[in-house]
């Protein structure tokens, strides 16, 4: 259920992003009385799922879900419609219009992808606002994976900074890692002060590792509410009792407590407790799962999260701030490739990768977040300077503009093959690294 719920997720996400884009070429295009023959979502090569006519438009929904495109009378694109181009220009072709129009034309898609993430940034801070755990308030330390201690962290470490810098947000120090290529962490470990100097190699292997808990914040386990039928419940157990053994080991955090209860599936163990003031044990048989059917308390009983609640005055500048952070954040990503620690291999991804990123239930926040990230990464690709992209198209604009000498026909026609043998071979490769990666796990 989960993988069908993240390939809806998907579909809708790249749906909105594609019809988006696409009516950012068509607005403009209209906005310079061009004319658009198609507006499709998804490709429909030899056959529609749907479509009509509506003016001089014909609108429809493709079955090859790898993007959409509009058809632009007079422009040399996927469509290669020969036909067309060997008549002479109309006044209201593509080709007829003055350079300044084509290019803005062009950039119409990637124009409404960034005005986009912006519109979904804003609506996310009026209807949820942001909340997130400080970093100064990890007061219990951190818990640390195996490579985390590569890097030199320990269980219970507090960090301080990343490369003598705070970072607010604790949910943001891997980012900060990462996209900074830091050389130091400042942790607080017994009361010391120490400098962790990342170990070279490390950086490659954070951009590889495919767990969400390089680094967690520890909390102990204080009993929030019972499941249907709890053993533990029945056995006595009582809301707000703190867990601190299992069996006389100590477990004073929660992760140690699960951990332990994993290893005595099917029997009885002794959990000691904090009730009040007192200490108390209470005999609790354990499932077959491992579980005995306690939930521990929400963060926010044990830290001070920081809660910020917009307007929609002031979430416009706040969501302006996070596109452009979020496009800095993609460059940053992009440049990582070229890192000699990081496996181009390990870091490029398809469909499956992009929908790996959505969670295995719908979440709405989540899902809008993610949208406005892609709309982001699809404005960003689209500029790239190879043919049959927005970018190439853009590029060869920009040539004319400079030179004032258009490219002719034919050339245009070769590169826009090109360009579009590039594309097809780029969706193989990353499509197939995501299946090689399937295999592998």
């Amino acid at each position: 259920m989960e993988v069908v719920i993240k390939i809806l997720q998907l579909l809708l996400s790249l749906s909105i992003l594609v019809v988006i884009h696409e009516l950012g070429h068509f607005l403009a295009a209209k906005a310079f009385k061009t004319r658009v023959e198609k507006f499709y979502l998804f490709f429909n090569p030899w056959f529609s799922i749907f479509k009509f006519k509506y003016g001089e438009t014909e609108y429809g929904i493709g079955w090859l879900p790898l993007g959409g495109y509009v058809k632009i009378a007079g422009m040399i694109d996927e469509s290669m419609d020969k036909e067309q181009m060997s008549k002479p220009p109309q006044p209201w072709e593509f080709r007829s219009k003055p350079s300044w129009q084509r290019l803005i034309i062009m950039l119409g898609g990637v124009t409404m992808n960034i005005i986009l993430a912006i519109l979904i940034y804003i609506f996310m801070l009026v209807t949820w606002g942001e909340e997130y755990l400080p970093t100064s308030e990890v007061k219990y330390g951190i818990k640390v994976d195996s490579l985390a201690m590569e890097a030199g962290l320990r269980d219970g470490d507090k960090i301080l900074t990343i490369d003598y810098e705070y970072v607010e947000n604790f949910s943001k120090i891997p980012e900060k890692i990462i996209f900074d290529n830091a050389q130091t962490i400042q942790v607080e470990r017994n009361g010391d002060i120490i400098n962790l100097e990342i170990p070279k190699g490390f950086l490659g292997k954070l951009v590889k590792h495919k767990s969400p808990d390089f680094i967690s914040f520890r909390v102990p386990f204080e009993v929030g509410d019972f499941a249907n039928k709890s053993p533990a419940k029945e056995a006595g157990m009582q809301i707000d009792d703190r867990i601190i053994a299992v069996n006389d080991k100590p477990t004073e955090y929660s992760y140690e407590f699960i951990d332990e209860l994993q290893k005595h599936k099917n029997e009885n163990v002794k959990i000691t407790v904090k009730r009040d003031l007192d200490t108390t044990h209470v005999n609790v048989p354990v499932t077959d799962k491992g579980i005995i059917g306690i939930k521990s308390k929400p963060i926010n009983n044990y830290f001070e999260l920081t809660k910020v609640n917009y307007s929609i005055f002031s979430a416009i500048p706040a969501g302006v701030v996070k596109a452009y952070m979020g496009i800095g954040n993609y460059f940053k990503s992009m440049k990582l490739l070229f890192h000699p620690e990081v496996e181009v291999s390990e870091s490029v991804g398809g469909f499956i990768m992009i929908g790996n990123i959505f969670p295995g239930q719908w979440h709405w926040p989540s899902f809008w977040r993610l949208t406005a990230f892609l709309s982001i990464m699809l404005a960003i690709i689209n500029v790239i300077p190879i043919p049959a992209l927005d970018g190439g198209h853009v590029m060869f604009l920009m040539y004319e503009i400079i030179t004032r000498r258009k490219p002719n026909d034919k050339f245009m026609e070769y590169a826009q093959i090109t360009g579009m043998i590039i594309i097809f071979a780029l969706l193989i490769l990353v499509n197939g690294n995501d299946i090689i990666k399937l295999f592998r796990n």
